[in-house]
């Protein structure tokens, strides 16, 4: 069977093919950007990987660097010392305003570019090449392979930076920046070009969802650390448009002015995606529908509530057929896992049981998910048969598959896709 979740992205960006927006162009190399790319890519915890449209395609990390060296900086400094000059209030302003507190002369947050600069001079090293290749090593460790600078980028940046010279020079005479201005600044505008695709910032993301650990196993960050920079992401990441992201979207996340926009869902996946025109707060105008689909589609909002339970598939060869036994609480994240492995099973005839005699609750992304694996499978010649005696999977009916433990067999009835992203489209 072939999963639906590599669908359902194609679909995904179909629905968002009008644009509006304009490309970043007070950055002379942003300014050359294809505004028409658009690309996206899910990492799962445990380091499955789903991407869509144009998800290898580089362009620079910009902005999405910030919330990466925000942890850097605590883990090398402690959360004292970096809240003593980088406070996590919402600005309320846009990402490069001069931005501070009134009484502590504190940069308002480390996600605009006042704090960040400030977080950036709070990474160890002896200068900014320094600091700039141990962030690079902090990245590519995050995105499973080693990244790089793009030096065009950072000269063009670079050669525009007075803005942000400014604000590092208002930020020493406050006493909240470590280092020479200048020095800092170059270092930040090369954190700021690296190199990335939306298949790194996913998976980059999903370490910070897994509670900074890689699917490897590595903990990156101190569990402690990665809450800290969840928390500011939620609050902070989307600038002066925060308050709107939290409620219509409700994940953390972080936006840069090359197109690239991030979110984390905590406890099930990373997200990026990649389209580079911009509305007026700086954010990827395709990248915020996008978000606000999957919150729609898949039930993603932080604030929703969720009965927390781990959930278990195992296939087991039983009289000539496959079994698929699962138990636990379904939602997302569970239901892919299972659609997983009903995705390895070979098309042919061979029957297939699903078996959720343990499974006792199930939300209704979860039960179309199954729906729809189930669906595939018949499709692919099984024949499946649906053991259900909770009535997990409602009234629907399941293509030809034989309900083991019920009345009476199912019979071609072929349920909504998944997930059904025209009436996604009306609603």
């Amino acid at each position: 069977m072939r999963t639906p979740m590599i669908d359902y992205l194609h679909l995904l960006l179909g629905s968002v093919a009008e644009d509006a927006g304009e490309v970043a162009s007070y950055i002379p190399e942003l300014e050359l950007a294809d505004p028409d790319r658009l690309g996206i890519a899910v990492a799962t915890l445990d380091g499955e990987m789903y991407a869509a449209g144009d998800a290898d395609v580089e362009f620079t990390i910009q902005s999405i660097s910030k919330p990466f060296t925000y942890a850097l900086a605590i883990a090398d400094q402690g959360l004292d010392a970096v809240l003593e000059r980088i406070d996590v209030e919402p600005s309320g302003d846009a990402f490069n305003e001069i931005s501070l507190d009134r009484g502590t002369g504190r940069p308002r947050n480390p996600m605009i570019n006042a704090g960040a600069i400030a977080a950036h001079a709070l990474v160890r090293g002896d200068d900014a090449e320094a600091r700039a290749e141990r962030i690079l090593d902090l990245y590519s460790r995050l995105a499973g392979r080693r990244l790089s600078i793009a030096e065009d980028v950072f000269e063009s940046e670079l050669s525009t930076a007075d803005r942000n010279m400014a604000l590092a020079y208002m930020l020493r005479t406050v006493g909240k920046l470590r280092g020479d201005p200048a020095d800092v600044v170059r270092g930040y505008t090369r954190q700021c070009s690296v190199s990335v695709t939306v298949r790194d910032l996913a998976r980059m993301s999903a370490v910070l969802a897994a509670g900074g650990r890689t699917p490897e196993g590595d903990q990156v960050f101190d569990p402690a650390v990665n809450r800290q920079v969840l928390s500011v992401m939620a609050t902070c990441g989307m600038y002066n448009s925060a308050g709107d992201w939290l409620t219509s979207v409700g994940i953390p996340a972080k936006s840069g002015v090359a197109g690239g926009l991030v979110g984390v869902l905590p406890g099930q996946v990373g997200i990026a995606v990649f389209s580079p025109r911009l509305d007026p707060h700086g954010n990827s105008t395709r990248g915020v529908r996008l978000f606000e689909r999957m919150n729609h589609d898949l039930g993603l909002h932080l604030m929703a509530p969720a009965e927390s339970a781990r959930s278990v598939s195992r296939r087991l060869e039983r009289d000539g057929a496959a079994v698929h036994e699962i138990a636990g609480d379904l939602h997302f994240t569970e239901a892919e896992r299972v659609l997983r492995g009903f995705a390895l099973e070979p098309v042919g005839d061979a029957p297939v049981v699903v078996d959720l005699d343990r499974v006792h609750r199930a939300n209704d992304i979860a039960r179309r998910m199954l729906l729809e694996g189930i669906r595939r499978l018949h499709e692919d010649g099984h024949d499946v048969r649906i053991v259900d005696p909770w009535g997990v999977l409602g009234s629907a009916e399941t293509g030809s598959g034989e309900l083991v433990r019920g009345e009476q067999a199912h019979g071609g009835y072929v349920p909504a896709s998944f997930p059904d992203v025209a009436s996604a489209a009306r609603a």
